[in-house]
């Protein structure tokens, strides 16, 4: 059956797809999947001609919005001209591609290694920072998400982790998460301090000389859109030069304008050895990731072979993509807009949200980067239950807002192209939801 022959509607494509694709992190004979027909800017609409309001940004990856007519065109164009081409070859939109992200990163960065996604861009740090110190081990956080590949879910701190512990050398600590410290903290200062004093104590009982990366979201963003508090990762930059440990900074998710930078930490005053991107680097229209090597790291493999490689590596159209994603993120003042409605109009929105709902133990975020942590006792701070937390997200739904939920909580993540009305608007249904909850 040709794309044209299908059938349409809600119903039917959602039981085409239970019916032949295979979902994941899912058990696949309760999926009830929302089919997805069209998009533009913050909104999309099904099968059925519904439109809702998407405050998830898929994965939150839309940045710029659904089908910005500069990326779409960039692609197109690009598959005119030649729409694939090995990474051994030289390519001009892969190299343009390339001068983009640097453009926008910190100074000591000239190199780009591109990937597939966020994943393997993580992969490929972990493999840098072994081969650059000839060490071993890879600490990161217990509340993290870095991908789906070996090593990558190995070094992720949630669930995910557990049934797929197969790769070697990787170590876990708890980061900075005042709301529920693990260091019996008071205050921002005391949880920074605790959380350094942590990751030092055991880093020295691991071994320093068997420690090559420290690996950490700038942002955790799947974890709970945990902004680092004052300080924590200029500590952890400290830690990291003083034993000699490469700093890989994950921005998958918060990078490119989600947190109103281009990346997250640069509201922090740190400069990492490595740095990795997907998801907001061309808002996932076509796959892509990389890494961010360091002058120092980079050379390291003048005279050496990196033993790493993808077929689809700077594939052309994801590069066009960049390009073109870059280019009008700098044109539309999009990373601003971001910024602005962030301290303007969203995060003063949600707080207020928190005034009149019991249900709201913390507000916290950054730029379109915010997160509700909702609680059943606000003094015991009880994480509110799977079936509340199912109820809200069939609400927000129903009233014309694709959610994006986490264990307790409600992230609010909308594209960085949002208006203040469009804000406004989600405000509204996030109250109502909340009311009947």
């Amino acid at each position: 059956m040709s794309i044209d022959a299908r059938s349409t509607g809600n119903a039917a494509v959602s039981e085409d797809d239970r019916s032949h694709v295979f979902h994941s992190w899912s058990a696949q004979a309760s999926l009830a999947p929302l089919p997805i027909a069209g998009g533009s800017g913050t909104t999309v609409w099904d099968e059925d001609g519904r439109t809702y309001l998407d405050f998830s940004s898929q994965l939150v990856n839309v940045n710029i919005g659904h089908q910005h007519p500069k990326l779409v065109e960039a692609i197109r164009a690009q598959a005119a001209t030649l729409a694939t081409v090995a990474p051994a070859h030289a390519s001009a939109v892969r190299a343009e591609a390339a001068r983009s992200i640097l453009s926008v990163a910190p100074e000591g960065f000239a190199k780009v290694f591109f990937t597939n996604g966020g994943a393997d861009a993580n992969e490929n740090a972990i493999r840098m920072a072994r081969l650059t110190t000839g060490r071993d081990k890879v600490v990161s956080h217990y509340r993290s998400y870095h991908g789906n590949t070996g090593a990558a879910v190995v070094a992720t701190g949630d669930w995910r982790r557990i049934p797929n512990e197969y790769a070697r050398g990787h170590v876990h600590v708890f980061g900075p998460y005042l709301y529920r410290s693990e260091f019996w903290a008071q205050t921002e200062a005391e949880e920074s301090a605790r959380a350094l004093h942590h990751l030092e104590r055991v880093i020295q009982a691991e071994g320093p000389q068997s420690v090559a990366a420290i690996l950490l979201e700038s942002v955790p963003g799947t974890a709970g859109i945990l902004v680092p508090p004052p300080g924590y990762l200029a500590g952890v930059r400290r830690i990291a030069d003083e034993y000699g440990i490469v700093m890989i900074l994950d921005e998958v998710m918060a990078g490119f304008a989600r947190t109103g930078d281009w990346f997250a930490f640069q509201a922090h005053g740190v400069r990492p050895d490595l740095i990795t991107f997907a998801k907001g680097v061309n808002s996932g229209y076509v796959p892509v990731g990389g890494v961010l090597i360091s002058d120092e790291i980079a050379h390291h493999f003048d005279d050496r072979v990196f033993p790493g490689g993808l077929t689809y590596s700077g594939h052309p159209l994801a590069a066009a993509s960049i390009v073109a994603s870059i280019a009008a993120m700098k044109e539309e003042g999009i990373v601003e807009n971001a910024r602005r409605i962030g301290a303007d109009v969203l995060g003063p929105g949600l707080r207020r949200l928190a005034e009149t709902h019991e249900v709201i133990g913390e507000v916290r975020g950054t730029g379109v980067f915010w997160a509700l942590e909702l609680v059943s006792d606000r003094d015991a701070r009880t994480p509110l239950g799977a079936a509340e937390m199912a109820r809200l997200k069939a609400s927000i739904l129903e009233r014309g807002m694709l959610p994006f939920t986490a264990e307790n909580r409600l992230h609010v993540v909308p594209p960085a192209v949002v208006t203040d009305a469009e804000v406004g608007t989600a405000l509204e249904i996030i109250d109502a939801a909340l009311r009947e909850l």
